[in-house]
């Protein structure tokens, strides 16, 4: 990255929301409330499931998980949205650029592969309910919550490795809120074309590996769902429900986006800020404040605070 740093670009200008003083404070005002309300909304489901033995189970386990990468993915750039509304000039270092390309990769990947972890947990407890304790132990899940950061990680790297020999001489406007990978390419006074496509391969491979995943495991379990009438089942299938419209919001921008990444849309930021701002705050509203058991597990823990 210091080839790029000596190349001429010391920082970046962030061309995202913007307008007149008065729009600038009312969207400092609506993103701050946003954001507050995913990191207290997700810490809340965190701190729930610690403290509450009822929830230590493999599926809430996930959650908390879930949670805790919500709250990363929506702070990587949202902070610097919020607090670049009072600036008059809205830049970035060329090092805060790659940190922020660093941190949407990883978090974004590690999202992916949690949803699908979350997936096969529920294929597992619905299809084969009489080997759940026994598959879904201690270990697997350990191993499922770091494969899914390791293979961010591992996402992320071999997008910035792609970015190691480019040289940014000017322009240095970036037409969004934050650093996108595929806008700050886009940038670079080197010859991107070949580099485009095996970075779109390289995303294509991730999501439609992780979409196939989570389409495989959700037509077993719809099958299986259908095929039965019990209560439990009737369970399963809001359960069921509320995993599919998270996979909804969370594919849906991403392959908008992701699919055509080399266009410039309008609807582009509108997706970006869906994708980092209000799919981390639908996914407890959908997942936790609709579910029986954490609801009275958020009872408990504020009774027991109130009373200590």
């Amino acid at each position: 990255m210091e080839q790029g740093t000596n190349s001429g670009v010391t920082e970046f200008e962030l061309h995202g929301l913007s307008g007149p003083r008065e729009l600038q404070l009312f969207y400092f005002a609506f993103f701050m409330l946003f954001y507050l309300s995913i990191v207290l909304g997700n810490f809340l489901i965190v701190l729930t499931i610690i403290s509450d033995s009822v929830l230590h189970t493999p599926m809430y386990f996930l959650l908390s998980n879930l949670s805790l990468i919500d709250m990363c993915l929506s702070t990587f750039a949202t902070h610097k949205m919020i607090v670049d509304f009072f600036m008059e000039h809205k830049t970035i270092s060329f090092e805060g650029c790659m940190a922020q390309i660093f941190f949407q990769h990883a978090f974004g990947g590690g999202e992916m592969m949690l949803l699908v972890a979350m997936a096969y947990d529920r294929y597992v407890a619905i299809c084969r309910p009489l080997h759940y304790a026994a598959i879904m132990c201690v270990h697997k899940c350990t191993g499922l919550v770091v494969d899914s950061w390791v293979i961010g990680v591992l996402h992320l790297g071999s997008q910035l490795t792609f970015m190691v020999n480019l040289l940014f001489c000017g322009p240095n406007k970036v037409d969004s809120f934050f650093c996108d990978l595929y806008i700050v390419v886009k940038l670079s006074c080197t010859d991107t074309y070949v580099l485009q496509i095996l970075m779109l391969a390289d995303s294509g491979l991730m999501v439609m590996s992780s979409f196939v995943l989570l389409l495989t495991s959700y037509s077993a379990i719809l099958v299986t769902v259908r095929c039965c009438s019990s209560a439990g089942m009737a369970n399963a299938r809001g359960t069921l429900n509320a995993h599919v419209t998270v996979v909804i919001l969370f594919f849906g921008p991403c392959i908008f986006i992701y699919g055509w990444p080399f266009g410039n849309f309008p609807a582009d930021k509108v997706l970006s800020i869906f994708y980092t701002v209000f799919t981390p705050l639908l996914n407890p509203l959908i997942y936790a404040l609709r579910n029986n058991e954490v609801i009275p597990a958020m009872r408990k823990l504020r009774s027991q605070q109130i009373s200590s």
